[in-house]
């Protein structure tokens, strides 16, 4: 479902398409590979920027030894180690639809905020996406520790940051104001789940949802904006 919002489309030289993501949240990734789906059949994909936002599911996630993902699942949500378990073959199954392996057996369970303030100190390089892809693949499918600092380190050099530059990030405390900056200005939106993603800053579509809507939002946003920037053409 696309939902408009009473805002005034702003002048840019793209048009802009805002993600708000969380590292270990399954759905997300799905929403990722079916929104690029998408946006491969747009024919004006080259006049869209799109920009990842932080949110975290589980901001105050504390590791607990020897809980892997079922047992912290089912311990969230209420539930049975067995529901857990079900649940989650649901969720690998779609995601294999998307071309995504979820190995939730490999999953090890730990906050996110770090992860989130290497996405911003990658931003700033213009490896966001890189860094979102990097990460969501080290969690969902090899089981790294992505609230290691040697590890974050690790992913940010794969993707051409320095490992020395990510090692002092991550010892200080930069980047965090983004990291709630991001998280307050998704409360604004009314976002309270993601994936969550804002087009042009008018339309939001919140969840995986499927290519064909996301296509849907593209032209109608991009429509509007083309006929703001270009009045002419």
């Amino acid at each position: 479902m696309i939902v408009a919002r009473k805002t005034a489309i702003k002048n840019t030289k793209k048009m802009k398409v805002d993600i708000w993501a969380d590292v270990m949240c399954p759905f997300c990734y799905m929403g990722k590979r079916k929104f690029e789906a998408a946006l491969q059949r747009f024919p004006h994909k080259q006049e869209v920027e799109v920009i990842w936002h932080s949110f975290q599911l589980d901001p105050a996630l504390t590791p607990r030894p020897g809980e892997d993902l079922y047992s912290y699942l089912a311990r969230i949500k209420g539930q049975s180690r067995k529901w857990s378990v079900k649940f989650n073959k649901q969720v690998a199954d779609a995601a294999k639809k998307v071309g995504l392996v979820y190995d939730f057996d490999k999953v090890v369970v730990n906050n996110t905020f770090d992860a989130h303030r290497l996405i911003h100190q990658a931003k700033k390089s213009g490896l966001g996406a890189q860094a979102e892809e990097r990460l969501f693949r080290a969690y969902f499918t090899e089981g790294r520790d992505i609230g290691d600092h040697k590890v974050l380190a690790a992913l940010g050099a794969e993707i051409g940051l320095d490992p020395k530059d990510v090692k002092k990030m991550l010892e200080s405390d930069a980047y965090a104001d983004d990291v709630r900056k991001d998280e307050a200005e998704a409360g604004k939106l009314g976002a309270d789940g993601v994936p969550f993603f804002l087009l042009n800053g008018k339309y939001t579509i919140i969840g995986a949802q499927e290519p064909a809507l996301f296509l849907e939002a593209l032209e109608k946003s991009f429509y509007e904006w083309k006929k703001k920037e270009r009045p002419t053409e």
